[in-house]
């Protein structure tokens, strides 16, 4: 699985989002008040480019899949660009879904090198030249900012009605109030049928209709045959058997989110028990690849293995095609899963399944449903005062392996 952002390095993008943001976000705002030139989307005529902003979050950039393929159809493919950090554009050329060159990178392993790019891409989408640009990342600063430099006349993004999420100024045209008890994939697909609306509209906004569901990844055959081949390798077994995948994210950004190790352990354990003629394999980034593979020898078993760390992005798609199960902690491969018949048991608690819960069918997200859950949210910038997580130490295995029972099937049913 390729690199996400380091929690060291996505902290300092937070600080800088919160200084620095909120002060040029009121001079531009400002500066847009006394413009009586300022641009504005014409009320007869229609985007014929647009660009979506998502810098951060590749789980977030799969539950995007049903908006930009509604933009894809409104303006045609090589019409269509995404604002992303550079590190987080591998799941855009997996899904094959805009021309590579359409992927607009910015850099963020230093200060100089993100200011040097962010303008860099700001020089990119005014030279297009960019009609509409809807921005995804909920209410980061940054985000508005290029949607507002980007020369776009058409600016989609949420706004914060009354106090209801940060302050980013009136940066936008199309300003939609942030709805909580919509899901993040229904919001994007509503926020590039919001372009349909006139301004003064909002926050006011109709029915969009229903969306497509998410499509599913096609993965080459060679990537295939050759996963199946290591995961025999693997186990030294010559067929594939059934196969619980288990993402522990054991140094996940934020640590509220994580189901405690030895859970994973034991209910690796207990799904090899019940299941002798299963396999479960730990998975993860390359810097959690040493943790996990402490908990692949801790479950103590010659069909427990640890490809953490070890796959390619297209690998990690051809593994989650294999699997029968993936059980993981609220993360992007929750969502990764998603797009392959692999079933999904999803665990929440600082966050809530109804908002980034898995889509796929077969899927399940679980959460303890306590009265202090959920915590964060795209309105609080995802911070939370709580030092003890009890939403998900209050999931217990037991509950877990019921739906691991529901959707492995009883015989071995192996794969040649």
């Amino acid at each position: 699985m390729s690199e996400v952002i380091g929690a060291r390095r996505a902290a300092r993008l937070q600080r800088m989002d919160g200084i620095i943001g909120p002060p040029l976000c009121a001079v531009l705002d400002t500066l847009d008040r006394l413009n009586p030139f300022r641009p504005h989307p014409p009320a007869d005529s229609k985007p014929r480019t647009i660009a979506f902003v998502k810098l951060g979050e590749q789980g977030s950039t799969v539950l995007a899949i049903p908006a930009i393929q509604e933009a894809v159809a409104r303006v045609g493919r090589e019409n269509v660009y995404f604002v992303v950090f550079a590190e987080n554009r591998k799941i855009l050329d997996v899904l094959g879904l805009l021309p590579a060159e359409n992927v607009v990178e910015i850099h963020t392993a230093s200060v100089p090198a993100f200011f040097r790019t962010a303008v860099a891409a700001v020089m990119r989408l005014r030279g297009i030249p960019l009609d509409a640009v809807i921005d995804l990342d909920f209410f980061a600063r940054s985000s508005a900012i290029l949607s507002r430099l980007s020369g776009a006349k058409w600016r989609v993004g949420l706004h914060a009605y009354f106090g209801e999420g940060p302050y980013r100024g009136n940066l936008m045209t199309h300003r939609p109030r942030y709805n909580p008890h919509v899901h993040t994939s229904r919001l994007f697909y509503s926020l590039v049928k919001a372009l349909d609306q006139p301004p003064e509209s909002f926050p006011a906004w109709p029915d969009p209709g229903p969306q497509p569901p998410l499509p599913r990844l096609a993965v080459a055959d060679s990537v295939m045959e050759a996963m199946r081949d290591r995961i025999r390798a693997e186990l030294g077994d010559a067929t594939v058997p059934p196969l619980v995948l288990m993402n522990a994210n054991c140094s996940d950004m934020i640590p509220l989110r994580r189901w405690e190790s030895a859970r994973f352990v034991e209910l690796a354990r207990l799904v090899l028990k019940e299941y002798p003629g299963s396999a479960v394999a730990f998975t993860g980034a390359p810097v959690e690849r040493d943790q996990a593979e402490a908990l692949a020898r801790e479950v103590g078993s010659p069909r427990c293995i640890c490809l953490a760390g070890r796959t390619t992005l297209d690998e990690l798609f051809a593994l989650y095609s294999h699997a029968k199960i993936l059980v993981t902690n609220d993360s992007g491969p929750a969502h990764f899963a998603s797009l392959t018949p692999a079933a999904v048991i999803a665990l929440f608690g600082p966050e809530t399944p109804a908002l980034f819960g898995p889509l796929s069918a077969g899927s399940v997200a679980l959460t303890a449903g306590l009265p202090c859950s959920p915590c964060v949210s795209a309105q609080n910038n995802r911070l939370s005062s709580c030092k003890n997580n009890l939403c998900m130490q209050a999931i217990t295995v037991e509950r877990v392996m019921e739906e691991v029972r529901k959707r492995l099937p009883a015989g071995r049913g192996v794969e040649k």
